[in-house]
């Protein structure tokens, strides 16, 4: 029998390391090939990892809440021949382009928030985590040069810029890069804490972890922008049309279901295509215009917390394009299958609100995308309608949308011209669009 090292495989670009959540074999128990054997949880995404090979476990050496670096052993199996082997850890994601990971420093849920103007040249590699650390620290790049890192290829993880923040009170101050210069000052984050009586009967529910970093991010990113919201009723009638007409051909033919948030996202689409000044990050004092349109679709999971994860590219997908990008997104959330790249890179983000039941909502800007729009139920009602003979009363599909964006960099004039366009897209849906 020989002995197999299971490693901690690549999980994309910038996750250098994970937390085993649980083990869902026990030492002792056999597994067959691409079984998963064990849970993690990185800053970005929960995830399963299988193994490539049969064999038993007789060693797990990563026990639970313990952190993993890529490429670390975290269980020896026993397998079929001899000497030792060890899974071939692929290679990384190749590097993002400027446009998609430059400058991009604050995630929207299971994606750490940095509150801070730092920011840092491609010359240095840091995992979001080490950089959101740094930022939150102020630390620059030059300090970040002195540090000696102990990971994969010298590489700073957690504990050394964590080691590093807890002796910085005796180093010399190092001089901030120029891009820090004029900067507006951190903002305090941390919610006010108060002492809650508990009464009898009460029950104390500790939060999990995906709940602390959906708190914490949710916390931040109201510190961060001034949140607009604007309101507007849509008449989704020829939507509704189109989709009963075309729902069951497009499952006979492909295989997927036909949702309305398809017909939603081409909508915003559009309408981000007309007002590009929409689909903007802020960095300090500059605004950085994005190339890409990248799509955020927040998701509910079974769990009751919620994931983000991004149609990248939205604006090359065909509405079939983009059903099935939008239903394997969603199943793979669901599932606990979406890779930490997918959730990365959003430049605008839709919420469908309508899914419970709800008319309308507030949503909150996903830092560092700068406005989200919520969709709400649709529901029949009475609408005055007018037309060559005069003004009439029909049955019509009503939609609500909310639009929120941050006041820092669009005005009402935009943020609410880019909410009716997409208003104007829905209403004037073609009834001939092909699918």
């Amino acid at each position: 029998m020989a002995e197999y090292k299971l490693l901690l495989p690549s999980m994309g670009e910038g996750v250098m390391e994970a937390t085993i959540i649980t083990w869902l074999f026990n030492e002792g128990d056999n597994v067959k090939e691409d079984d998963s054997v064990v849970e993690i949880a990185t800053d970005k995404v929960d995830s399963d990892v299988p193994t490539p090979v049969s064999g038993k476990i007789v060693k797990i050496l990563k026990q639970k809440d313990e952190v993993a670096k890529v490429g670390e052993a975290i269980a020896i199996l026993e397998i079929e021949g001899e000497g030792t082997a060890s899974e071939e850890v692929k290679a990384e994601t190749p590097a993002a382009t400027p446009d998609t990971e430059t400058l991009t420093t604050i995630e929207q849920p299971l994606q750490t928030v940095a509150v801070s103007n730092v920011e840092f040249s491609g010359d240095l590699y840091l995992s979001p985590l080490v950089k959101s650390i740094a930022q939150q620290e102020n630390i620059s790049e030059t300090e970040l040069k002195t540090i000696k890192g102990s990971g994969l290829e010298g590489r700073i993880t957690k504990e050394d810029i964590l080691a590093y923040v807890a002796n910085r009170g005796s180093q010399p101050a190092q001089q901030a890069a120029p891009v820090q210069a004029a900067t507006t000052p951190k903002p305090a984050v941390s919610a006010p804490t108060a002492t809650i009586p508990v009464s009898a009967g009460d029950e104390i529910i500790p939060m999990d972890r995906m709940r602390k970093i959906i708190a914490e991010n949710m916390v931040k990113a109201k510190h961060i922008a001034p949140h607009v919201t604007s309101f507007i009723e849509t008449d989704v009638t020829n939507v509704v049309k189109w989709r009963n007409k075309n729902k069951a051909i497009f499952e006979k033919r492909e295989g997927e279901k036909l949702t309305f948030m398809p017909i939603f996202v081409k909508a915003i689409v559009k309408a981000i295509q007309d007002f590009p000044m929409i689909n903007v990050s802020i960095s300090g004092e500059n605004i950085i215009k994005k190339k890409n349109i990248n799509i955020g679709m927040a998701t509910a999971l079974p769990d009751g917390n919620l994931i983000v994860p991004v149609i990248k590219n939205a604006d090359q997908l065909s509405l079939s394009g983009l059903a099935k990008a939008i239903n394997d997104l969603a199943y793979r959330a669901r599932n606990k299958k979406l890779r930490p790249e997918d959730t990365q890179g959003a430049t605008y983000t839709i919420s469908n609100v309508g899914s419970f039941g709800n008319l309308m909502g507030t949503p909150i800007i996903p830092q560092p995308q700068v406005a989200i729009l919520a969709i709400g139920a649709i529901v029949k009602k009475p609408a005055v309608l007018e037309t060559a003979d005069g003004d009439v009363i029909a049955i019509r599909n009503l939609m609500f949308m909310s639009h929120s964006y941050d006041h820092r960099v669009v005005d009402g004039s935009l943020g609410g011209m880019m909410l009716k366009h997409v208003h104007d897209y829905l209403e004037n849906w073609d009834l001939n669009t092909e699918i």
